[in-house]
């Protein structure tokens, strides 16, 4: 597969992934290579990408914790430490190898890491892939409120190798699949087709969908890079997906969802909305109801989760002057920005998915 032009950096894939590094690594002439991972990515993804890694660079290997919980300026803390004691300076490279965790993470440490050292990401989830691999995203989360402190920051290149795929059991690929199906429904429908029959989706049908979800990502990040219109269609399903997903990370008695499985729920809710709102098909309802259902079961919400998720959406990183913003669909591949939906439209909405 040819590389992509993202903003000032390149996206490769599979085999040409270590040719460019290689010859990037010959010209940066950087002082020290630190690799960063969790220690899932440690144990089953660090041997097969070092046996891949030609330099002469000393590398040095810095593991954080795995999970969302860990994804916090504590854990960041630790690694600037890490770092210090290791004598990093600017002429350092942080290559983060792992999913959503370890690239958001790791390209923020970098980011402000003496007020900034260069960054390569190696995702290797198929969330990490579709959706950490393009724009220049980083950062952690402020307790449980998702991504609420990071800096926009390209890589100097992103690697995504699909054979890292192998080492992920199947709900952190349903996780990853939710954003490509995310990306049919606020681009194109014919995707979206492709996307909910995978029923014979071979290897190479799966790089080629990977492609182009990466595709449709870039071509929306490089016409708005600092989420000022356009890019704000990427977060259909997000304002209540994050809200549940922040709300299931505390609950006593819940058990908390993966990011995906979080943005599939509210791209349900997110579509009984368009319907009432603006006019989403039907028809087109029931199916995305339907295939999402079939593909991640039903979270049980009761009435008593409605009034702490919709308090937790006034965090929402696309609010304005005291507005939560809502991305909704007129069709699929139709979105609309910025439009203001109210309590009981919200509380409807959970009730149509919990029929």
């Amino acid at each position: 597969m040819n590389s992509i032009q993202a903003a000032n950096y390149f996206v490769h894939f599979n085999t040409n992934c270590y040719t460019n590094l290689h010859e990037h690594l010959e010209s940066a002439n950087y002082s020290k290579i630190f690799i960063l991972v969790d220690e899932h990515t440690h144990a089953q993804c660090l041997p097969y990408f070092m046996g891949n890694l030609q330099t002469e660079t000393p590398i040095e290997v810095i593991e954080i914790l795995a999970g969302e919980i860990h994804k916090n300026i504590e854990t960041c803390t630790g690694v600037w430490n890490v770092l210090s004691e290791l004598n990093a300076d600017r002429k350092s490279l942080i290559i983060n190898v792992g999913g959503g965790v370890v690239t958001d993470l790791g390209g923020f440490v970098a980011s402000t890491f003496k007020r900034g050292v260069s960054y390569i990401n190696v995702p290797t989830t198929l969330l990490a892939m579709v959706d950490a691999s393009v724009g220049g995203k980083t950062g952690v989360d402020l307790g449980t409120l998702k991504n609420q402190i990071g800096v926009i920051n390209i890589p100097e290149m992103v690697l995504i190798d699909t054979s890292f795929l192998t080492t992920l059991p199947a709900n952190e690929m349903r996780s990853g699949l939710a954003e490509m199906l995310k990306h049919g429904l606020i681009h194109d429908e014919a995707y979206w087709k492709k996307m909910i029959d995978l029923s014979n989706a071979t290897t190479d049908d799966l790089d080629g969908l990977i492609y182009k979800s990466v595709e449709i990502k870039n071509n929306v990040v490089t016409e708005d890079p600092k989420e000022h219109g356009l890019r704000k269609i990427l977060n259909f399903g997000h304002t209540l997906g994050h809200a549940i997903e922040s709300y299931l990370l505390t609950h006593e008695t819940k058990a908390s969802l993966l990011h995906g499985e979080a943005i599939a729920v509210g791209m349900v809710l997110a579509c009984y909305i368009s319907n009432k709102q603006e006019g989403f098909p039907s028809e087109k309802l029931s199916e995305i109801k339907q295939v999402i259902l079939d593909m991640y079961g039903k979270v049980e919400f009761n009435t008593s989760d409605y009034e702490s998720i919709i308090d937790l959406m006034k965090y929402d990183k696309k609010n304005s002057h005291g507005n939560i913003n809502f991305v909704l669909l007129k069709d699929i591949g139709s979105p609309v920005l910025d439009k203001i939906v109210d309590n009981k439209t919200i509380i409807d909405a959970f009730q149509f998915y919990n029929s």
